[in-house]
C-alpha cells in the first residue's frame, strides 16, 4: 500500500506532467467553445517531494506552476523565499544555501495552497544517466541482472542517508516541464535492490568518506545511444548532424507499421529468452529485436534528453555521473564529438558551470582472439577525449569486464573508481583517483619507451608479464611484443619488428590487461599511432 504522502506526490507529478494540456483551451466538432479546464493551484518540478535531498552549499532553485500572478513563498530551515508566478503560471526562487544537514526537516511551498514536503535533507546530489550498465540494479529478486553478493549488499543497505530518485523511462520530441518519478528513496534491505548498483556503490563510498546525505537521481535506458540523450542545439552543433538525421530517417524507413506491430512481442520473448539463459549460465539463443523507429522509440535522437533531462533542468546537484557507449560502438569514430558536446551542453543546461561529470570506460567485451574488428578500443579512445574538457575523469574497467557478459557484476569496484575520482577532484580528498594514462611514447633503437601520468613511482604487471602489447613499424602491421618495466615507464620490443615506429596496449575488444600503477589502478588502454 502507498503512504498518503506518496500518493500525494505522485498526484502533483502528474498534474506537472498534464499541466500545459489542462491550461489550453479547446472546441466541440461544431465550433463551440469548451470551458478552459481548471489549472492545479500548485505543482512542484520533478525533483522536489519527500525525503528529498537539496544541494549543499549552493542557493537550490525551486520552482514549479501556481496560477498566473500568485505570490509563491517556498520556506526551509527558517528561511523564507518570495516570488511570483508568470503570465504562464511558471515560478522559480533560489533557497540556501545551506550546510550538509542530516536532520529530517520539512521544505513548505504556499501558494493558491500549501505543499509540505517531509524529511529533507541537504547534502550532495549526483546525477546517475547512462545506458543499461548504469540502470543494472542491485538484486533484481533473481540471477539474472545483478551485482555479484547481491543478498548480502541488500541485507547490509541501512543506509536511509542514502537517496535514489528514479525517473520513469520515456520520449518526448520537446523538451518538457515534468516527468514522472519513483520519488525519493531511502536506502534500505527492503528498497535498495532497485537502485542503480552503480550510483549507490559510489553513493556508498562518497558517504562513507564524507559522512553527508548523497542524493543519487537515476535517468536511465538499457540498448540506448548517445544521441538520444542530447539535445537538438547539441547534435546541430556537431560535424555529424546531418548524418545522424540522416541514419535516423534510415532507421524509421526500416521499420514499416507491420514490424513496428511485432516488436513488443519480440521483444519480451527476448526477455524471457534471456533470463532463462542467464540462469543457465549460457548465451541468449534470440538475437536482440533492437528498439521500433518511431517517435516513442528510446533512439529517437533527443528524445530522453527531452523526456529524462530537461525535466531535472536546472536543478541544483553536485556532479553527474555516466557509463553509456555500447550502442554506439557501430559508429565509433563518431563518439567523441557527440560526448564532448553532451557534456558541454548539460553544463549549460544546469547553469552551474563545469559541474564534475565522470564515466566508465568501457570493460573488455567479445571474442578474446578478435584483432580486426576493433570498435571497442576505437569507442573507448573516443571516451578518452572528454577527458579534454575541465572537470571531467574516467574510470576505467579494462580489467574487471567479462567477455561473455556485456553486463559485467562487479558493480561495486565501477562505483569504487568513479568515487576515487569524486573524492580527488570533487571533494578535495588525496588518494590517487587513476591508473597510468599515456603520456608519450618514443622510438629507442630497436624498442619503444612509453611514458604515463598518474603511474607513480613504479608500474605493475600482474600476473605475469605485461599483456597485450603491439608494435608496428613502416608497414602499420602490428605484431605481438614484449614489455618490461623500468621504473615508472615500459620498454616494448618485438623480434618480428626490428625498427617499431607505433606501439599499443589492450588495443582489442576484449583484450587481457594486466598493467597497472602502483596505487592498484589498471592503466587505459592507448596506442601512440593515428593509423
Amino acid at each position: 500500500m502507498r503512504s498518503n504522502a506518496e500518493t500525494r506526490y505522485r498526484c502533483r507529478r502528474l498534474l506537472l506532467v498534464l499541466l500545459p494540456a489542462l491550461a489550453v483551451s479547446s472546441a466541440t466538432a461544431t465550433g463551440e467553445a469548451v470551458p478552459q479546464a481548471r489549472v492545479p493551484a500548485l505543482v512542484l518540478a520533478p525533483l522536489f517531494a519527500d525525503h528529498a535531498v537539496l544541494q549543499r552549499d549552493k542557493a537550490d532553485p525551486v520552482w514549479g506552476r501556481a496560477a498566473p500572478g500568485e505570490t509563491v513563498s517556498v520556506t526551509f530551515h527558517g528561511r523564507t523565499e518570495t516570488t511570483k508566478a508568470d503570465g504562464d503560471g511558471a515560478w522559480r526562487v533560489r533557497i540556501g544555501p545551506f550546510g550538509a544537514s542530516s536532520d529530517p526537516s520539512d521544505l513548505t511551498v504556499s501558494g493558491g495552497g500549501t505543499i509540505t514536503l517531509h524529511d529533507v535533507v541537504v547534502g550532495d546530489i549526483w546525477l546517475c544517466s547512462g545506458q543499461s550498465n548504469m540502470e543494472f540494479i542491485v538484486d533484481d529478486g533473481g540471477d539474472s541482472y545483478q551485482v555479484d553478493h547481491a543478498e548480502s549488499e541488500v541485507a547490509s543497505a541501512h543506509r536511509p542517508l542514502i537517496r535514489q530518485l528514479k525517473v520513469e523511462q520515456t520520449v518526448a520530441l520537446r523538451p518538457q516541464e515534468g516527468v514522472k518519478t519513483g520519488g525519493w528513496v531511502p536506502a534500505s534491505p527492503e528498497t535498495v535492490g532497485s537502485f542503480t548498483a552503480v550510483g549507490y556503490f559510489f553513493a556508498r563510498d562518497i558517504q562513507n568518506a564524507t559522512g553527508v546525505p548523497i542524493g543519487i537521481i537515476d535517468s536511465t535506458w538499457g540498448g540506448t545511444p548517445v544521441q538520444s540523450w542530447m539535445s537538438d542545439r547539441a547534435r546541430a552543433s556537431t560535424s555529424i548532424a546531418a548524418t545522424l538525421e540522416a541514419r535516423w530517417k534510415a532507421e524509421v524507413a526500416q521499420w514499416p507499421p507491420e514490424r513496428v506491430a511485432k516488436q513488443p512481442a519480440a521483444m519480451e520473448a527476448w526477455r524471457k529468452a534471456d533470463k532463462e539463459a542467464k540462469q543457465k549460465h549460457v548465451k541468449n539463443p534470440l538475437p536482440w529485436p533492437g528498439f521500433a523507429a518511431s517517435d516513442t522509440s528510446p533512439n529517437l535522437p533527443g528524445g530522453l534528453f527531452n523526456a529524462m533531462i530537461a525535466p531535472l533542468l536546472p536543478g541544483s546537484i553536485k556532479g553527474i555521473l555516466w557509463y553509456q557507449g555500447e550502442s554506439n560502438v557501430g559508429h565509433a569514430s563518431e563518439y567523441g564529438e557527440l560526448f564532448t558536446a553532451m557534456i558541454t551542453s548539460w553544463r549549460a543546461g544546469f547553469g552551474q558551470g563545469d559541474l564534475p561529470f565522470y564515466f566508465v570506460q568501457l570493460a573488455n567485451f567479445g571474442d578474446v582472439s578478435e584483432v580486426k574488428d576493433r570498435g571497442w578500443a576505437v569507442l573507448r579512445e573516443q571516451q578518452a577525449r572528454a577527458l579534454s574538457l575541465p572537470a571531467t575523469g574516467m574510470a576505467v574497467t579494462i580489467d574487471i569486464g567479462d567477455s561473455q557478459n556485456i553486463h559485467p557484476r562487479n558493480k561495486q569496484e565501477v562505483g569504487r573508481r568513479l568515487a576515487l575520482i569524486a573524492r580527488a577532484n570533487a571533494y578535495g580528498i588525496p588518494p590517487e583517483f587513476s591508473g597510468p594514462l599515456l603520456a608519450s611514447a618514443a622510438v629507442e633503437g630497436k624498442t619503444i619507451r612509453v611514458r604515463f601520468t598518474h603511474a607513480g613511482n613504479e608500474l605493475q604487471a600482474v600476473g605475469g608479464p605485461v599483456k597485450s602489447l603491439e608494435v608496428a613499424g613502416a608497414d602499420h602491421q602490428f605484431y605481438p611484443a614484449d614489455g618490461s618495466i623500468e621504473g615508472d615507464t615500459l620498454i616494448v620490443s618485438s623480434p618480428d619488428v626490428p625498427a617499431p615506429l607505433a606501439v599499443r596496449y589492450a588495443w582489442t575488444n576484449a583484450p587481457s590487461a594486466n598493467l597497472y600503477g602502483d596505487s592498484g589502478l589498471p592503466a587505459a588502454p592507448f596506442r601512440s599511432d593515428s593509423w
